[in-house]
């Protein structure tokens, strides 16, 4: 069997010289003296040594885990400041500082040398011409006096960023969108301070690989080439199918928003950006949510723009077929990713619904916007944005079909009404029993929708289609 056996501890003999700390009694003497004690006794400097020791020792025992939580292997002075505030020690002064200390040597006799922390030459002529630091921004506080706290507020839910004081306005953000973006945004600025060639390094660093690239350049090339039908189409087909394409996707949107914004003149680079962006919606290897929101402001103007296209080399309808891509790219987008975001359908609807209202704005703005409306809002939309605003609007119509200027954009306007309208036709459930006065049918269509629109409507001859605006007309 295995036998313990306790003996107590010899007693220590503190008048050895195993007893001494290793701490330098003469540095207590030193430290005595300075405080004006002429003597002291030995045993009480060899007991304030020991103390001094041990408590050293404590010091370093809390700076070390300092160390060891910030996953750290050299102790510095801000873990032996934080050890200090922990053990309720008054801190050091003067040796916070993030660059390494410089230390000077000298000597006070023979081998007595001194250490002592190098000061930083500063010259005062630099220190006066140079800038100011940027003003640090307003804090905002709540409540009063004593509980006056910092704010927490949101800077945007679910994508859309709350009308608050402490978040920039819509119209600063429009106005921030539309500015030229880039490293060349702005050379004009570069070539007055002497600079033609000038680099601005990105925050953040986003490798593609040399093949991506070469990729992305060629597909951009190839969908603005007019000469090559054939060339445009295999890069529509590759974007519409090939996977491994997500690290694009961000550089396909910027190019879209670059070549809509810098060429609402040429309706062959409009109409290929929209074939593009097409594309890129239609890929379903590609994850498209995060970039709807900057996509949806292009397709928009594209749709409700005031002039697209040149008046000089396009048709003076040529831009009609633009509107309908856009209005069947955004009627796409409300579709697929209205569930994601339940805000996405609600704001194109104002958006269209504000250029409809608009009577400053063209024909062709209005053409767009009712197409918006349809497409996105539905029969229920058509029944409560449109269809109580055609009287007010008849007065805008009639001008317009009279002036042989405005008259083939007003008439577009007409056909894209009463196809809204038709929406309501086939949403209609009611059965129409004999055949009311046709003029007294006519008259009230008129007094529902107006006259332009309302005869229209009565020359079409479709009883089920006239029922509906009339119903429709009464529920309002």
């Amino acid at each position: 069997p295995l036998i313990l056996r306790i003996t107590s501890p010899a007693p220590v003999d503190f008048q050895s010289p195993v007893a001494m700390s290793i701490w330098n009694p003469d540095n207590i003497q030193d430290v005595a003296e300075s405080v004006g004690i002429a003597s002291l006794h030995k045993d009480v400097v060899d007991h304030l040594a020991r103390d001094v020791e041990y408590r050293i020792g404590q010091v370093i025992e809390e700076a070390l885990k300092f160390m060891r939580h910030a996953k750290r292997t050299t102790l510095g002075t801000q873990d032996i400041s934080q050890a200090l505030r922990v053990l309720d020690v008054e801190p050091l002064y003067g040796y916070e500082s993030t660059r390494p200390l410089r230390f000077g040597e000298t000597s006070i006799g023979p081998g007595q040398p001194i250490f002592y922390v190098e000061d930083e030459e500063v010259d005062f002529e630099k220190l006066i011409n140079a800038p100011l630091p940027k003003v640090p921004r307003e804090i905002s506080f709540t409540g009063k006096g004593r509980f006056e706290q910092p704010v927490a507020h949101w800077l945007a839910v679910e994508g859309v960023q709350p009308s608050i004081p402490q978040n920039p306005t819509s119209a600063d953000s429009r106005h921030q969108e539309l500015l030229p973006k880039g490293p060349g945004a702005y050379p004009y600025q570069a070539a007055i301070s002497g600079n033609d060639n000038v680099s601005v390094k990105p925050l953040v660093k986003h490798i593609l690989s040399k093949e991506l690239q070469l990729y992305f350049e060629r597909i951009c090339s190839a969908i603005l080439d007019e000469a090559n039908d054939e060339y445009r189409s295999a890069a529509f087909a590759s974007l519409r199918t090939d996977p491994g394409l997500h690290q694009l996707v961000p550089y396909f949107v910027q190019f879209v928003a670059e070549k809509v914004t810098h060429s609402l003149k040429s309706l062959f680079t409009l109409t290929q950006t929209m074939h593009l962006t097409a594309a890129m919606l239609n890929n379903p290897t590609l994850y498209v949510t995060p970039y709807i929101a900057s996509i949806v402001p292009s397709v928009l103007t594209c749709l409700v723009g005031k002039h697209l296209g040149s008046i000089d080399m396009d048709a003076p309808t040529a831009h009609f077929a633009l509107r309908d891509l856009a209005g069947s790219l955004l009627i796409d987008i409300a579709k697929k990713y209205g569930q994601s975001s339940t805000t996405l359908r609600p704001r194109i609807a104002r958006s269209c619904l504000k250029q409809f209202l608009d009577p400053n704005k063209p024909f062709r703005t209005h053409y767009g916007a009712i197409l918006g409306l349809t497409g996105i809002a539905g029969p229920d939309g058509v029944r409560a944005l449109i269809l109580p605003n055609l009287k007010v609007y008849d007065a805008l119509l009639k001008q317009g079909v009279a002036d042989e200027m405005k008259k083939t954009e007003a008439e577009m306007v007409i056909v894209a009404i009463i196809r809204a309208l038709e929406r309501l036709e086939r949403d209609s459930t009611s059965m129409t029993n004999g055949h009311p006065d046709e003029e007294q049918l006519r008259r009230r269509l008129i007094d529902a929708v107006g006259e332009v629109v309302g005869s229209r409507i009565f020359e079409l001859g479709r009883t089920r289609l006239m029922t509906a605006v009339l119903e429709s007309d009464l529920t309002l």
